[in-house]
């Protein structure tokens, strides 16, 4: 079968033909139809992620498909059932091998695109701003980096919770997709004193910076009294600066958040949450924002777009050719 692996960290990916796998104790046999793309395969591709699996290294970090086997003694989703799948690797690849608790069964009418793009983006975003910074209705919450894949979830998210959102974006289109999640205000990045314009509109309760470094510092700036900042990673490749007097005399909380550590801290948070964000989906409240989805030998391509933040929405990588080289699902 086809399989996206790198061999070596920080050499290019490479598509090449591995065996099937077998499905272990407590493990289920997947046949993959689409994998979501994730800032985090690229820090795993450079052995940057917190977890550096053993190589040769599938690349994939979520995925949807159907259930073809499943693992002696192993309780678990019956061959033919529809799953996503948080599997932190091996899903660019036509079927793989996982654990069967991390299975999640999908709602009949939620296709693989949306189900693939799904648990990572907006699992962060809700817990991010529920668990994390316990958004309230009527705060004012500004999400940078709000036209990427997680960003356009958090702006959903924060209207759905009764925020006023503000959205930091770079360019009209990205801007025009923020606004059309539902967003209040627009400030684009590109060209803006991001500090002097969130001051302006009276400063902010809750920032979620998945971008860090000055956007980062900025809007950490413009915290009002007791406001909250959700640290979700550093897509700018730098880290902001934070400095502790700003905390104390402003009372304000830095606060981080790894959605994939709460597998083990805290697993029912993740369930709890995706119940919810799945209630909100099938009620039509949620609409994901696809902005490409490539056939599996376009994945390189995808990864490129993704590190140089070409793409609106998420990148969804497709096991068979049926999809178009771009649109939203």
């Amino acid at each position: 079968m086809r399989a996206l692996q790198i061999e070596e960290y920080g050499t290019p990916p490479r598509l090449t033909q591995i065996a099937p796998p077998e499905p272990g104790r407590g493990e289920v046999l997947v046949r993959i139809a689409a994998c979501g793309l994730n800032f985090a395969d690229l820090l795993m591709m450079r052995g940057e992620y917190q977890e550096r699996p053993p190589l040769p290294l599938t690349l994939g970090m979520e995925l949807a498909g159907t259930v073809e086997a499943v693992g002696p003694d192993t309780t678990g989703p019956a061959p033919g059932t529809r799953v996503a799948v948080f599997a932190g690797q091996g899903g660019l690849a036509e079927r793989g091998c996982f654990a069967a608790e991390r299975c999640l069964p999908l709602p009949d009418a939620m296709p693989a695109e949306h189900a693939a793009a799904f648990q990572i983006a907006y699992g962060t975003s809700h817990v991010a701003l529920d668990h994390r910074a316990r958004l309230a209705p009527g705060e004012r919450l500004v999400v940078l980096g709000a036209a990427g894949g997680v960003g356009l979830t958090a702006v959903e998210i924060g209207k759905l919770m009764g925020a006023e959102v503000i959205v930091v974006a770079r360019g009209a289109d990205k801007l025009a997709a923020a606004r059309a999640a539902g967003a209040d205000h627009l400030i684009d990045g590109a060209d803006t004193d991001l500090r002097a314009a969130l001051k302006e509109l009276g400063g902010v309760d809750v920032v979620y910076d998945p971008v860090g470094g000055a956007q980062g510092e900025a809007a950490l700036a413009a915290l009002r009294p007791g406001g909250r900042m959700v640290i979700i990673g550093f897509a700018s490749g730098e880290m902001p600066r934070i400095a502790p007097n700003r905390l104390l005399v402003k009372n304000i909380s830095v606060l981080g958040l790894y959605w994939g550590g709460y597998l083990a801290l805290a697993p029912e948070v993740l369930r709890d949450s995706l119940a919810r964000l799945l209630d909100w989906y099938e009620q039509r409240r949620l609409a994901p924002h696809i902005g490409h989805v490539l056939p599996l030998e376009r994945a390189a391509e995808g990864l490129e777009l993704l590190r140089t933040r070409r793409a609106t929405g998420k990148i969804v990588i497709r096991m068979d050719n049926a999809s178009t080289a771009q649109g939203k699902a």
